[in-house]
């Protein structure tokens, strides 16, 4: 079979037909850590392994989601060891980050991060990525485990089952996977451009609101000098003595 495949593909099946299902461990623990891995590719294909009676498929679903969960603990580790500080010195540095966005985004994230967790192990791209931000918030670590299993188990489940009743054409797997991440990365691009012209615009309105109030000052200054020598001309009138004739 694996002189059928190359690239990753073959790469992959070498590694599960040599190690077995440890081979599939760490497969899928290396696609959490190096999202390059595509699961798109790996799950499939371990199915398609399973197919073909190396590892059956039950055992082939067992080791893949334990490999997603040590990766996932692996960066929910990166995550715990930034923390929040070190994390938003880090954003904050980045062009267009507001500091404030960022503790909004961690309220946020206390508050649906448990659904954010689950959906986001069935989401590629964001399947990696949702354990930083799970570490540098502190979620409850036993919480986070049961979250990712789920959501992984499903996703593993549906993407290795695919391949096993596919057989040679696992690959169509990789297709859909490949369709679905496309829109998903199209979305986020949207919602990236939306988010940097509404900070720019702020940023420019910000800027504006501030040189207008740099403008008015001098001329309140002025008004003021000006109201105090009235005021003291006023008096200055008023201290006169009167006019001897006018007596």
């Amino acid at each position: 079979m694996q002189q059928e495949l190359t690239g990753i593909a073959g790469w992959a099946v070498d590694v599960m037909e040599t190690l077995g299902g440890f081979g599939a461990f760490l497969l899928i623990g290396l696609e959490n850590l190096f999202p390059p891995l595509p699961s798109e590719i790996i799950l499939p294909l371990a199915g398609f392994t399973a197919s073909v009676g190396t590892l059956g498929l039950v055992e082939m679903i067992i080791w893949c989601t334990a490999g997603s969960v040590v990766g996932a603990w692996a960066l929910y580790g990166v995550g715990a060891a930034l923390g929040r500080e070190r994390t938003r010195r880090i954003m904050g540095a980045l062009p267009l980050v507001n500091v404030d966005d960022i503790v909004r985004t961690e309220a946020w994230f206390d508050r649906h991060g448990k659904w954010t967790v689950f959906l986001g192990r069935m989401i590629p791209i964001f399947r990696s990525l949702i354990s930083i931000p799970a570490g540098v918030t502190r979620m409850r670590l036993a919480g986070f485990t049961a979250l990712t299993l789920g959501g992984s188990l499903i996703w593993n489940t549906i993407l290795i089952g695919a391949g096993y009743a596919l057989g040679e054409n696992w690959h169509v797997v990789e297709d859909w996977v490949s369709t679905f991440s496309t829109v998903v990365a199209i979305i986020v691009l949207a919602l990236l451009i939306w988010w940097v012209a509404r900070r720019s615009i702020s940023s420019i309105k910000a800027k504006n609101g501030t040189q207008a109030e740099a403008t008015e000052a001098p001329e309140h200054e002025s008004g003021s000098v000006a109201s105090t020598d009235t005021s003291s001309t006023d008096a200055s009138s008023a201290a006169t003595p009167e006019d001897p004739e006018q007596r």
